[in-house]
């Protein structure tokens, strides 16, 4: 349950892949674009994550073209707080007065009348974090947005904005071969906020021949990136992973992965 009153199914889709290599410009197969979020929808996926840097504006331009209007109970998060200048270049800026042009500008975009989460991208450390909270909190007043989320963010910064606003979400990288942000998760468990991890598939070494995630994979006749979705899901209640792909065929397989449970004694030999 997103901010108390969003209920969520636990796999959503992250749609920063449908765009173009580095994050820019439209998709190499557009069709195929369209038709991995129309079948995320038919799999029960009712979590799309999104942003306007993505592209810019592209995976924004396509959800809006393949979803709308969107099924009842449909989740759109997206975020603001970054600049593009080309692929695989991304410049913060958390002005307030960019942050309500990115905020109008996904309105726009998606056809909304309220974003049901918007998160900040990043907190921009060249402008005082107050002015970024305080604006947040404008839109949210001013009814443009439902619930506010931060993104790559210390358990001090999510305090720090919990006294302007409720934070619904957190959006750090996380997975099981890179649990640099821990802490962050432990916290948002304690305080039932929402943990949205990027990049939540990534197995690296992990997944070697031999290794406890191959041989855990092969007793459930599963990828191993099934297994490391597996553990996240049972790693905290609140966890939200939103694996992306521009392909339907590796959608399938994800959503899947969501099905594999795990024994104590396979989560406790991953999460060691």
């Amino acid at each position: 349950m997103l901010g108390g009153d969003l209920p969520v199914n636990r796999l959503g889709f992250g749609a920063m892949r449908i765009t173009g290599k580095g994050i820019w410009g439209p998709p190499a197969d557009r069709a195929e674009a369209i038709a991995v979020l129309r079948r995320a929808v038919e799999l029960g996926v009712n979590l799309i994550d999104t942003a306007e840097a993505y592209g810019p504006h592209v995976s924004e331009d396509l959800i809006r073209e393949a979803l709308y209007p969107y099924a009842d109970g449909l989740v759109i998060a997206t975020k603001g707080g970054f600049d593009r200048s080309g692929p695989d270049q991304w410049e913060m800026n958390g002005r307030p007065e960019r942050l309500r042009e990115g905020v109008e500008g996904s309105l726009r975009r998606l056809r909304l009348e309220r974003i049901d989460l918007y998160q900040l991208h990043r907190i921009d450390p060249e402008v005082p974090a107050d002015e970024q909270f305080g604006a947040l909190l404008d839109f949210q007043r001013e009814g443009k947005i439902r619930h506010i989320g931060l993104s790559e963010t210390t358990v001090e910064q999510i305090e720090d904005a919990r006294r302007h606003f409720p934070v619904a979400s957190v959006q750090n990288r996380y997975n099981l071969g890179d649990r640099e942000w821990e802490p962050v998760v432990d916290h948002c468990d304690r305080e039932g906020i929402g943990f949205i991890p990027w990049y939540p598939l990534a197995v690296g070494k992990l997944a070697e021949d031999g290794g406890p995630l191959a041989e855990i994979a092969a007793r459930h006749g599963a990828r191993p990136a099934q297994v490391a979705l597996a553990w996240l899901l049972r790693r905290t209640p609140v966890m939200l992973p939103i694996p992306g792909t521009s392909k339907v065929k590796h959608l399938d397989e994800n959503v899947a992965g969501a099905g594999i449970e795990l024994s104590d004694e396979e989560f406790a030999s991953l999460a060691s």
